[in-house]
């Protein structure tokens, strides 16, 4: 979520007009993220978020705008995308695709509890529920086929013995891909980058699950393994911490009872979600685009969790 386009304030301000949620009053820039271009825009009726779509194109866009009034509908906090006269909620800024959603409420919790993860875990297992039935259909873009495509990109960067770890891993995954255990995984609609970031607390009170721009249909298991390697663990060393681990995985199987082929799963694809944010950080890192306020993640981070998960696989201690 850096700046890329930068955006006129009367560009903006038209925009805001045409939906009829107010006279723009406030457009300040949102550094943090890598992806789209993003503005905080403050009107006479709300706080909402401007984006701009860097990378997504107008015919993919429809997919993540849907699937967030879709969940909204069915009382998941996400932000709402707002509709102009027609109803349209896929807009155009600045020649490129935008939309505007209501800025949630709350702050981010960096440094998680047992309880903030237990919140976590069960709106998850709520958020996969409520998109059972929605009726649209995009692979997840940042999945399998795009680590197999990105990591020989990636490889000439890396020591000897990054290149073998990064190497053997994909090879692990795509290997695993083509098991009947796997096929058993359920799936659907998946927010795949649930971080700490992505998410606003009050308190303890989970406010909002928001920037569902990494989302696809994959396996429910897949986004559990994300969220466990960014919200369960240490930052410094990627070690899992059980307390907040088990609590967040308990709080889902309440929720949406884990089938067996996901416990079983659940070491192999701890290392799938570390191996995905290890390819695109490192693909973000050394094949950089321009952005103003841009801020690269360090590669290494999620190198050691995939080293961690390896080292020591963790199943969820649940009965069965």
């Amino acid at each position: 979520m850096a700046v890329f386009t930068e955006v006129p304030l009367a560009a903006a301000a038209s925009l805001i007009d045409r939906l009829g949620i107010g006279t723009l009053t406030d457009l300040k820039g949102v550094s943090s993220g890598i992806e789209n271009t993003n503005y905080f825009a403050d009107t006479t009726q709300g706080r909402f978020v401007l984006t701009l779509f860097e990378r997504l194109t107008a015919e993919q866009l429809p997919f993540y705008l849907h699937l967030m009034k879709h969940l909204a509908s069915r009382g998941i906090p996400v932000p709402d995308p707002q509709a102009d006269g027609h109803g349209e909620i896929l807009h155009s800024l600045c020649g490129k695709p935008a939309s505007v959603v209501n800025r949630l409420a709350g702050s981010h919790e960096l440094a998680p509890d047992a309880t903030h993860c237990e919140r976590v875990g069960g709106m998850l297992a709520r958020m996969h529920l409520a998109g059972g039935d929605y009726p649209r259909f995009q692979p997840n873009l940042r999945g399998l086929e795009w680590w197999g495509e990105t990591v020989p990109v990636v490889v000439p960067f890396l020591t000897p013995e990054q290149a073998e770890l990064i190497q053997a891993e994909l090879a692990f995954q795509q290997h695993l891909a083509t098991t009947p255990a796997y096929a058993a995984l359920p799936r659907g609609p998946v927010h795949a980058d649930l971080f700490r970031d992505n998410v606003m607390f009050d308190g303890h009170r989970l406010t909002g699950f928001f920037d569902f721009y990494f989302a696809g249909v994959d396996t429910f298991l897949f986004d559990i393994a994300v969220c466990l390697n960014d919200w369960c663990i240490d930052l410094e060393s990627g070690r899992l911490v059980e307390e907040r681990a088990t609590a967040f995985v308990a709080a889902y199987d309440r929720e949406r009872p884990l089938s067996s082929s996901e416990r079983r799963l659940m070491p192999a694809l701890l290392r799938a979600g570390a191996l995905r944010f290890w390819v695109s950080r490192l693909w973000d890192f050394h094949l950089p685009r321009d952005a103003t306020m841009l801020k690269a993640h360090d590669p290494g981070h999620f190198e050691r969790v995939l080293r961690q998960r390896i080292d020591n696989p963790w199943h969820p201690g649940l009965s069965s």
